[in-house]
C-alpha cells in the first residue's frame, strides 16, 4: 500500500539530472517515509550523490518532480535547508578552530542563540562521546572522531532529517560501529536518515528501505530482506578447487538456482547449501575447500549491477 503523502518527507517522480549531454540520474522515482532510514546504493557513477545533491538543495533539478517536507527545491530551497542536516562524503571542518567551536560557529548559520548553542554543544558532544575532547583542536584528532564530529555539526539546527553521504568511507572496524550506534540512536528518536554507502553490511545495519542505482536508473528497491529473497536465494554454497579454475563440463547442473564461476571459486545459489553439498560429495567432484554462507545484500547489488569495475 503507497504511504499518504503525509507520511512522506521526500517525493520524486521522474527526477532527472543532466550535466550538458550527459544524464546522471535518468527519471527515477521513490519515496522518503518520515522516520525511517532511506539508502542508495550503486557503482561508482550510478547517480547516487547527484540525487542526494538535488535533495539537499545543491544542485538544481533538470526535469521532473521533487519535494522535500512539502516544499519545492526550486524555489524553497533555504526554507529546506534550515530542516536538515548534511553528513558530506569528506569532512570540511575548520581545522583552525577547537571541535567545541566548530558547532558553536556552525549554529550561527541557523542564528541560534549562544545560549541555546552552547547548550546544544554540550549535548551533541556528550552524544557523538567527544566531550572530553571539547577543547581540542580539530587536527588531530583521528578520522573516526572527525567523522563524528562532522555528524554533531550535521545536528546542530534540530534538523527533520540526515543527508549522510557515504558516512563511514575510510574508518576503520570501531570507529564503523560507533557511528553505526550513533546513527541507530537517532532513528529510534525518530529521525529520518537518507544514505549513500558502498558498505552492503553497513545498507543491512542501518536501511528500513533502500534503492539499488545503476546507470543513473533505479533497478530494485525494498527492504535488505525483500531484495535479497528477491533477487537471491536462502544460502550461496562457495566452492574452491586445488586447481583454481576447474573444468566442471556440467558436472554442477541442477544443483543450483544459479551456478557464477568466478576466477578464484563458484558461487551455488541454492536454498539448502549443506544439501547441495552433500550432493556434489555424492557425484564425486573433488573440491579444496566449501563454505555455507547466507545470502546478503551484496550478493544482490553484485546481480544487480554486475562484477565489473566501474571507472
Amino acid at each position: 500500500m503507497p504511504p499518504s503523502l503525509s507520511e512522506v518527507l521526500v517525493h520524486a517522480r521522474r527526477l532527472t539530472k543532466r550535466f550538458g549531454t550527459f544524464t546522471a540520474v535518468d527519471a527515477v522515482d521513490f519515496d522518503v517515509r518520515t522516520g525511517e532510514a532511506f539508502g542508495f546504493l550503486g557503482p561508482n557513477g550510478a547517480g547516487k550523490t547527484s540525487t542526494m545533491k538535488m535533495i539537499a538543495c545543491s544542485s538544481p533539478i533538470t526535469e521532473g518532480d521533487l519535494t522535500v517536507i512539502g516544499m519545492d527545491p526550486r524555489a524553497q530551497a533555504p526554507q529546506i535547508k534550515a530542516h536538515l542536516g548534511v553528513v558530506p562524503k569528506t569532512d570540511n571542518l575548520d581545522a583552525e578552530l577547537t571541535v567545541r567551536e566548530n558547532l558553536e560557529m556552525y549554529a550561527r548559520y541557523f542564528d541560534i542563540p549562544n545560549e541555546v548553542a552552547r547548550r546544544r554543544t554540550d549535548e551533541l558532544l556528550e552524544f557523538v562521546q567527544l566531550a572530553e575532547r571539547a577543547d581540542d583542536q580539530v587536527d588531530p584528532l583521528s578520522g573516526g572522531m572527525k567523522r563524528r564530529l562532522t555528524l554533531a555539526r550535521a545536528l546542530v539546527n534540530d534538523p527533520e532529517f540526515l543527508i549522510l553521504d557515504e558516512p563511514t568511507t575510510g574508518l576503520d572496524p570501531q570507529a564503523r560501529h560507533l557511528l553505526w550506534e550513533r546513527l541507530y540512536r537517532l532513528k529510534q528518536r525518530g529521525a529520518t536518515l537518507i544514505i549513500t554507502t558502498h558498505y552492503m553490511d553497513e545498507a543491512e545495519q542501518l536501511c528500513d528501505r533502500l534503492v539499488v542505482m545503476d546507470k543513473a536508473k533505479i533497478v530494485a528497491e525494498g527492504s535488505p530482506r525483500e531484495l535479497i529473497e528477491r533477487y537471491s536465494t536462502r544460502e550461496v554454497l562457495e566452492l574452491r578447487f586445488p586447481d583454481g579454475r576447474p573444468g566442471l563440463d556440467g558436472r554442477l547442473d541442477g544443483l543450483a538456482e544459479r551456478v557464477e564461476e568466478l576466477p578464484d571459486r563458484v558461487l551455488l545459489y541454492t536454498a539448502d547449501g549443506e544439501g547441495t553439498l552433500e550432493t556434489i560429495h555424492a557425484r564425486d567432484i573433488h573440491i579444496d575447500s566449501a563454505l555455507v554462507r547466507r545470502a546478503t545484500l551484496e550478493d544482490v547489488f553484485l546481480r544487480l549491477t554486475g562484477r565489473s569495475l566501474v571507472e
